[in-house]
């Protein structure tokens, strides 16, 4: 690469041609002079003006689902660009299928590198096609330019900070045979079996009866059938639903974790909130990790918003391996916090003690719970009175069956 050197070199070797009358060293010399103005010149402007952008053609999707990624490269000023290499930062877990990438210093980063040139106010494109495998938030870039003058003698280099983030949510599997009973018995869905009447929904009226309060008495209905009638009131029932996330796959999180297991829960967790949410629930998350990047533990309230679903499964997808908390001190902090009505549900790999002492001291103080075993191992301790339901992963989907209920 050029140096000050060659410019002193070049001085000098006009200086000697000019004393010994050698006009060929002369113009030798000036040539060199004239090459290093005109590519320090130059390789100044190269990178100005010069965008680089990079457009998915999904952010959100599911395990297994392909997305394309396009990038695009412009020149928009009118000295060309001799040569230009781009590479952008990307991370190796998302399967690349077309291309190749480039390998870089940081863990599971890898460059997606392209070389080119540009003409004034040119811009080019291409693509690479992506497969997601894995769960998570992704980042792709930061994005380093380099380019230089057409001799080769002087370079520069640009980094872009400008990330985009590709969400890849967990798998959501069918739900079968899990019964999750509500405990409030006003709501906002309709029961299927006898609970409470709510006052605040009609469902007809009727004939008056020997015990019929008169604050039911529908008055103009009474005038029009000529007969005393009284309100019917829909039956109904809360479904307020709470996921108690456990991340912890061994006894020690110490020694480490089980990824199949690590993934199996947080699909289940993901299969769970969207079957009740398609039903119709309120539905939360805790879980004993966090977000990437920070020591905040992940927690999504119960809602009735319509993106909900997306939240939860943003928050499944970005969420620590590592648990920063124990499950049983989790439960027993948040439990005073969330509506009394609700249903709260610990999905865990790790059956302790502590857990079940928890699940029991909360049931006597009236909660409702259900504790989803991952494993289909016997359990270790008796949990008289508490609902447990156990994990069978098939191919069409999750399978639950009661293992035993108060």
């Amino acid at each position: 690469m050029f140096n000050e050197n060659w410019v002193a070199l070049a001085l000098f070797a006009a200086v000697i041609g000019l004393i010994f009358h050698q006009s060929g060293l002369v113009v030798l010399a000036l040539l060199v002079l004239t090459a290093t103005a005109a590519g320090w010149a130059w390789n100044k402007q190269s990178l100005r003006h010069v965008a680089f952008h990079r457009t998915f053609s999904e952010r959100r999707l599911f395990l297994g689902e392909t997305v394309d990624l396009t990038m695009r490269a412009s020149n928009d000023k009118r000295l060309p660009i001799s040569w230009l290499r781009i590479d952008d930062e990307y991370p190796l877990p998302v399967n690349l299928l077309e291309g190749a990438s480039q390998p870089t210093t940081k863990a599971d980063v890898g460059f997606l590198s392209s070389v080119m040139s540009l003409r004034w106010y040119e811009g080019t494109s291409w693509r690479y096609r992506l497969r997601c495998d894995r769960r998570g938030v992704y980042a792709f870039g930061p994005t380093k330019l380099q380019s230089g003058d057409p001799f080769g003698l002087f370079s520069s280099e640009l980094m872009l900070p400008q990330q985009d983030w590709l969400v890849v949510y967990p798998a959501v599997k069918s739900v079968e045979g899990l019964v999750l009973p509500p405990k409030e018995p006003f709501g906002n869905s309709r029961a299927g079996q006898w609970i409470f009447e709510d006052p605040s929904r009609s469902a007809g009226i009727r004939d008056y009866a020997s015990g019929d309060g008169l604050k039911r008495v529908p008055w103009k209905a009474t005038a029009r059938q000529q007969r005393l009638q009284v309100k019917v009131y829909a039956q109904t029932a809360t479904f307020q639903l709470v996921l108690f996330r456990d991340m912890a796959t061994l006894p020690r999180p110490g020694h480490g974790s089980v990824p199949e297991l690590l993934e199996r829960g947080i699909s289940v967790a993901a299969s769970l909130a969207s079957n009740a949410i398609s039903h119709r629930y309120q539905v939360g998350l805790l879980a004993n990790g966090c977000w990437p990047q920070s020591d905040q533990p992940l927690k999504v309230l119960p809602s009735r918003s319509p993106d909900q679903l997306t939240r939860i499964l943003e928050a499944l997808a970005a969420v620590s391996s590592v648990p920063t908390i124990a499950i049983e001190a989790l439960l027993n902090k948040e439990s005073a916090h969330l509506p009394w009505g609700a249903t709260l549900v610990v999905i865990t790999a790790v059956l302790s003690e502590e857990l079940l002492a928890v699940i029991d001291r909360l049931k006597t103080a009236g909660r409702r719970l259900v504790l989803v075993c991952l494993t289909e191992d016997l359990l270790p301790y008796p949990a008289p009175g508490i609902l447990i339901e156990r994990v069978q992963e098939l191919d069409s989907g999750f399978s639950f069956r009661v293992e035993a209920q108060g």
